[in-house]
């Protein structure tokens, strides 16, 4: 795809989100609004393609996502992956935070499973969620880091947001994620602080087309 269809394809088709998590799909058509650039999530196409995550770092499977969905629809991309790294588990769950407890584990098996790992542990349970975002058109790969540090608490708190965030509090909060309005995580999260940062590389990179 050359310079001039690339340009054309982003401002007409705009990008592929390659995620079917509507909890960040949401948080990143948000961020997105205003800048002329609509996201298409794998949900809006009708796609219920699972890539596997098949890297040993965020940045390797969210460039794995991004050129696959890319590989199919021939147009532009942004993908991450993201996840909880705690100091005491030596960086884990990582890049297997998804699927920490098992293959179609809940996001409940999931902090239950943390609980019990960290519970016999001294406080505090220092952690950061990390989001390593990309966008790809086939030829341009942009990459970005994002970090939420904060702690993890041993009880589950909260009924808004997805993963862990009904055990994670981040610093210079003392409430959990899921126990803060949207606007309020999406106004500090992880994914907002790599996806702001993607985004002002990638408006600079259509300003240069």
């Amino acid at each position: 795809m050359n310079v001039s269809m690339r340009k054309r394809v982003i401002n007409n088709m705009n990008l592929i989100f390659a995620s079917q998590n509507k909890g960040k799909t949401k948080e990143i058509k948000s961020l997105f609004n205003g800048t002329g650039i609509e996201i298409y999530s794998l949900s809006d196409l009708g796609n219920d393609i699972d890539v596997p995550e098949t890297g040993e770092t965020f940045e390797e499977n969210a460039f794995i996502k991004a050129k696959a969905i890319y590989d199919i629809y021939d147009v532009p991309v942004i993908a991450d992956d993201s996840g909880l790294a705690i100091e005491q588990l030596d960086g884990r769950p990582g890049v297997y935070s998804a699927r920490y407890s098992g293959e179609n584990c809940t996001y409940e098996d999931n902090n239950k499973k943390v609980i019990s790992e960290l519970e016999n542990l001294p406080e505090p349970h220092l952690a950061k969620f990390i989001s390593h975002a990309v966008f790809y058109d086939g030829t341009k790969k942009i990459d970005c880091v994002g970090e939420l540090p904060g702690k993890i608490i041993l009880d589950i708190r909260g009924t808004e947001g997805f993963g862990y965030d009904p055990i994670f509090i981040p610093d210079g909060f003392d409430k959990t994620i899921s126990e803060l309005t949207f606007e309020e995580k999406n106004n500090m999260s992880h994914r907002k602080i790599s996806f702001t940062q993607l985004k002002e590389k990638l408006l600079e990179y259509l300003n240069s087309l």
